[in-house]
């Protein structure tokens, strides 16, 4: 399939020596839902900022719908459409008003303004509300509002920087079906970086999981998870663990990955059920108090512990002050 996203060997440092991105090289196929998973501060966001020409990147090449980001961030512009983390619109004007300012930015007018503008409403669900001022909008109904504004030039390439991010279970839930809707009967590439992992599943067709401004994983969700066999065996500590609970593992047969954080043990095997009995009695022979024990499928979040070599609980502390 043609490419609509292709960067290689990007990079960006932000004083004074925080290495944003490492060297990050990608390619997203026209038409497609393309996640970007990774912790606060994993570089998800500076890559975009980068990719719509809002960010220069200290070297390497990156361009969209063929288009250089650097040499050519004009061009790059008309063909994007942008959901950043923050709202965009203005709270003190309509939805309505807000559409119209937004296409007068790209130079659409007149009736055909109108017409776009009462289209994206409608498609939205935001019709009913398209007079009333921003400011009285629920989180969900403003998200909606970002999305029509980003919309409204047809873009070939549409950015959702961490779109349901704030947002309560069911406008959370709401925006995925819109996202997918967009997808199916759109056509249009959409880059979508997250923090959520069940979001990252569920809608995403291809996939790269970033981690400290690196690449360490890329693939489709299901191809990422069939790389681990077996079960995850997940161990919840009674408390915090002080080094018993790995080294009560590491004479058991069977077990391997062993990672604990805080108070959370997980490990990979073949058999779950059949290593829970010789699991327990190995934390209890080293005085290791236990407050749950399950055993699951292969998920993202153990894929990404596999590449980054830490959890992604872990990663998300550990990069609360590192720029997104």
């Amino acid at each position: 399939m043609p490419v609509a996203i292709e960067a290689t060997d990007i990079r960006k440092r932000y004083p004074p020596d925080v290495q944003a991105l490492d060297g990050v090289s990608l390619e997203v196929e026209a038409g497609t839902i393309f996640g970007v998973l990774g912790p606060n501060g994993a570089g998800k966001s500076t890559m975009t900022r980068v990719l719509c020409s809002l960010t220069r990147p200290d070297s390497g090449a990156a361009s969209v719908s063929g288009i250089d980001v650097v040499a050519h961030p004009d061009q790059v512009r008309r063909v994007i459409g942008v959901v950043g983390q923050k709202h965009g619109s203005d709270p003190d004007a309509t939805g309505r008003e807000n559409l119209t300012l937004q296409g007068e930015f790209h130079g659409i007018t007149g009736r055909e303004l109108k017409a776009r503008s009462a289209e994206l409403l409608q498609r939205v669900d935001l019709t009913d509300a398209a007079d009333r001022l921003v400011r009285t909008y629920s989180g969900g109904m403003t998200r909606k509002l970002d999305i029509a504004m980003g919309l409204l030039n047809r873009p070939q390439v549409l950015f959702l920087d961490e779109p349901t991010t704030g947002l309560d279970p069911d406008a959370r839930t709401e925006m995925w079906h819109d996202i997918e809707e967009l997808a199916a009967h759109q056509q249009m590439t959409i880059w979508l970086t997250t923090h959520y992992m069940d979001e990252a599943d569920k809608l995403a067709s291809q996939l790269v999981i970033v981690d400290r401004g690196r690449v360490v994983a890329r693939g489709t969700p299901d191809q990422l998870k069939r790389e681990l066999s077996g079960d995850t065996l997940v161990v919840e500590l009674a408390e915090a663990d002080d080094g018993r609970a790995r080294a009560a593992l590491a004479g058991v047969d069977g077990l391997s990955e062993v990672a604990v954080s805080g108070r959370t043990l997980r490990a990979r095997t073949d058999d779950g059920g059949a290593m829970v009995p010789a699991v327990l009695s190995a934390l209890e022979g080293h005085r290791v108090p236990v407050a749950s024990v399950t055993v699951a499928r292969p998920s993202l979040d153990e894929v990404y512990l596999r590449h980054a070599g830490r959890a992604f609980e872990q990663a998300q502390s550990d990069s609360a002050e590192v720029p997104a």
